[in-house]
């Protein structure tokens, strides 16, 4: 296959030209070869590596994480356990992100149900709450 250009490769990862960008700077894609002209140079495999990236950062891994996956993926001496743990780590860690919007939520709507939503700012029970003050009404 013919080498792609960075748009090239951007359009058939669907990413901007500046994700392509940024993730060779964080290391997530090698440094592509140059042309004569500057313009860079990407082999078909980048195309396969910039899913792979888009799909673990929408299952919830950060590009730390990800850059984690991508060297477990290298290293002969890795195992599915590997890969397994970290997923299993990021299930706890979803859990733990869902229960505190959870409770996020409950208190929110805990607020909101002590406004009556009628009047100025003034002494509002949800601006009051967050200033820190006490509710002397509630």
């Amino acid at each position: 296959m013919k080498p792609l250009t960075i748009g090239q490769v951007a359009r058939h990862a669907d990413v901007g030209v500046e994700t392509v960008r940024f993730y060779e700077r964080e290391g997530l894609l090698e440094r592509p070869q140059r042309r004569p002209s500057g313009y860079r140079q990407y082999g078909e495999g980048v195309v396969a590596r910039l899913a792979f990236i888009r799909r673990a950062k929408e299952l919830g891994f950060t590009l730390s994480e990800v850059a984690d996956l991508l060297s477990l993926r290298l290293n002969p001496l890795a195992s599915r356990a590997d890969v397994k743990r970290r997923a299993e780590a990021k299930i706890a860690d979803i859990d733990q992100r869902i229960r505190t919007l959870q409770r996020m939520r409950k208190a929110l709507a805990k607020l909101t149900a002590t406004c009556s939503g009628h009047g100025t700012t003034d002494e509002c029970p949800i601006l009051e709450a967050m200033d820190g003050k006490e509710q002397s009404h509630v």
